[in-house]
């Protein structure tokens, strides 16, 4: 029999820093599904006023089609239907977004459009595009979160699928 001797507590950190410390762990807590849904509205949001610019009721203005006809000149795809596809994705999108349907669907249609506007139409304008993008991807890798019908769906699929195994 080996006797060990006894250890001395560790010291005590600063208050500062056991305070921070607290901060820190109270922070960790925080319920995971919150960030993605202030990530999902907060992409829902940039899309959907971009979208209700470009529709009156359930019709496109015909300033949107002017604008991809001389403004936005999107490559190999006919100005019209650059404007009904944008139109249509924005404001659909932004919709399954904010209640948590087909989130990464969205959140990909989403980023790929982010991708055509900054590479083809407003290159200049990257930092608002990384902004967008930096809402979208976790959407896009990480899922909806908790607090959406997607994980809703999914915990049903989930179960019998777990039941049969």
């Amino acid at each position: 029999m080996t006797l060990t001797p006894p250890t001395a507590p560790a010291p005590a950190a600063p208050a500062p820093i056991a305070l921070a410390l607290a901060l820190i762990h109270r922070l960790e807590r925080f319920p995971r599904g919150l960030d993605a849904l202030l990530w999902r509205l907060a992409a829902a949001t940039v899309f959907w006023r971009s979208g209700q610019t470009k529709v009156t009721g359930f019709h496109i203005n015909d300033t949107t089609f002017d604008l991809f006809r001389d403004e936005y000149k999107v490559p190999l795809i006919p100005p019209e239907v650059a404007a009904v596809m944008a139109s249509i994705t924005e404001n659909l999108c932004a919709v399954l977004l904010v209640i948590g349907l087909a989130s990464r669907l969205s959140a990909g249609a989403l980023f790929g459009m982010t991708l055509v506007i900054e590479i083809f139409v407003y290159p200049e304008s990257w930092p608002d595009h990384l902004l967008w993008s930096a809402v979208l991807v976790p959407i896009l890798l990480r899922g909806p979160g908790a607090l959406s019908l997607d994980h809703l769906i999914r915990r049903r699929l989930d179960t019998p699928l777990r039941h049969n195994l």
